[in-house]
C-alpha cells in the first residue's frame, strides 16, 4: 500500500527534479558522443602527441657549431619532414580501421 504520510506536492517536486537531472546527463552523453566533438578530440589528442614528438625531436637536433655545417647532426627539415608523415601514416591508418568497422 502507498505511503500516505508523503506529500503529493513533495512527490511531484522530487519527480521534476529527477526529471531535470536526467535531462542534463542526457544532454552531456549527447554532446560526449557526438561524431564531431569525438572526431574533435582525437585531432587536439593527435596534435598534442605531434607536438611532444616535435619537441624532443628539436631537443635531439642542434644547429652544429662547425663551420661548414657539416657536424654530422640531422638536418631539421629532414626530421620535421619524418615526423609529419609519421603522423599522416598514422592518421590514414585510424581512418581506414574506423571505415573496416562500420
Amino acid at each position: 500500500m502507498a505511503d500516505k504520510s508523503r506529500d503529493p506536492e513533495a512527490l511531484e517536486r522530487e519527480i521534476e527534479r529527477s526529471r531535470q537531472q536526467l535531462a542534463r546527463t542526457i544532454d552531456e552523453l549527447a554532446e560526449r558522443v557526438n561524431p564531431k566533438n569525438v572526431a574533435q578530440r582525437g585531432a587536439e589528442r593527435l596534435k598534442e602527441e605531434a607536438d611532444q614528438v616535435a619537441k624532443a625531436l628539436g631537443a635531439m637536433v642542434r644547429p652544429s657549431d662547425d663551420e661548414d655545417g657539416e657536424g654530422g647532426q640531422l638536418d631539421r627539415r629532414l626530421v620535421f619532414a619524418g615526423v609529419g608523415a609519421a603522423v599522416i601514416v598514422t592518421a590514414l591508418v585510424l581512418r581506414r580501421r574506423r571505415r573496416r568497422r562500420r
